[in-house]
């Protein structure tokens, strides 16, 4: 289809303007990280590398960026191992509510967050504290967990339906037993989607804070719920925007690499 002049100019306006509704205040966060003015004045008044001398020294951050990488390798370990074990099941087997198993496992990432934090926090008070299992960094790996599944699930059925199943099929004619034909042919074809759903959960964990709120125990502080705490403090707000500055950063490569490996047909080589 081809578009007037007018018209291209236009969707050009109009694009340019979303990617700067989005794009700005990130860039704006960016320069607060070195602006040395406490109260982020504009245009700012001079530059500084202060507030990332008091980031990297600050044992709160460190602490908070800890447990969020802590939480975030073990929920996506979990939601590797349960997404992938649904997507075949679901994908490679027919059987009796099939459908229904599918939409259950997509569903927690289409609820608000709030109502999953909640219906977490109920349940887990009823079930582990009898058992003496407080809130703590297992009870938020649970929580991440449950949203983190889907984008592996998602992910490892998307690559399972363009993989044509004669593919297996041959590799047992010729003799191969079951775990050979994964190990050889299947995981091959779905290594790159399993990467890619891991750093998405990993990022969705990563970046969590509504189910963390309601599943983090006293002492389980997470880099996001840290920000949102210090946000307010007139000490600690520069140091807040240094933070937000190093997760725009380093958030920008992971997704990068997921949408890549996601969008390759041929699978993709790690």
């Amino acid at each position: 289809m081809r578009l007037s002049r007018t018209a291209r100019i236009a969707l050009g306006g109009v694009t340019a303007a979303g990617l700067a509704v989005v794009y700005a205040p990130l860039l704006l966060v960016l320069l607060n990280s070195v602006n040395s003015d406490r109260s982020f004045g504009w245009p700012p008044s001079g530059l500084t590398t202060r507030w990332w001398r008091a980031a990297l020294h600050s044992e709160g951050v460190r602490q908070a960026l800890l447990t969020s990488v802590r939480a975030g390798l073990a929920a996506t370990a979990i939601a590797l191992v349960l997404g992938t074990m649904a997507a075949f099941a679901v994908h490679r087997h027919r059987f009796f509510g099939r459908r229904t198993v599918s939409f259950l496992l997509v569903l927690p990432i289409a609820l608000p967050g709030i109502v999953s934090g909640i219906a977490l926090n109920a349940a887990f008070r009823t079930v582990l504290d009898p058992l003496g299992v407080g809130f703590g960094l297992f009870t938020v790996v649970v929580g991440h967990a449950t949203f983190c599944v889907v984008v592996v699930f998602n992910n490892v059925g998307a690559r399972l339906r363009r993989l044509s199943p004669s593919m297996t099929e041959a590799s047992a004619d010729l003799g191969a037993r079951p775990w050979q034909t994964f190990r050889y042919v299947t995981f091959p074809a779905v290594r790159s989607a399993l990467f890619a759903g891991g750093l998405l959960a990993f990022a969705l964990s990563f970046d969590e804070i509504v189910v963390t709120t309601f599943t983090a125990g006293p002492g389980t502080t997470t880099l996001p719920v840290w920000i949102y705490e210090n946000l307010a403090r007139p000490h600690q707000a520069p140091v807040v925007n240094v933070v937000a500055a190093v997760l725009v950063a380093l958030s920008v490569l992971p997704v990068y690499v997921a949408q890549r490996l996601s969008s390759d047909p041929a699978g993709g080589r790690l």
